[in-house]
């Protein structure tokens, strides 16, 4: 499954979330390094809803952009 992550600028660092994981985010010093950070985050909260004998929420978030 691919889900959307969102990465922001946070003042001195950068922080990464996923809509559709609630609670699964990341920071980091750098967006690399968030994205990385993210990808684990993300394995991590699927296997403990696994654990927990949750399923996987399906992705349903998506992402556009808008001119301004």
């Amino acid at each position: 499954m691919r889900y959307a992550v969102v990465i922001e600028k946070a003042g001195a660092n950068y922080s990464a979330y996923v809509p559709d994981l609630p609670g699964c985010v990341a920071t980091a010093d750098t967006r690399e390094e968030a994205e990385r950070k993210i990808r684990k985050a993300v394995r991590f909260h699927l296997k403990g809803l696994k654990e927990d004998g949750l399923a996987a929420p399906k992705p349903q978030a998506t992402l556009t952009y808008v001119e301004a």
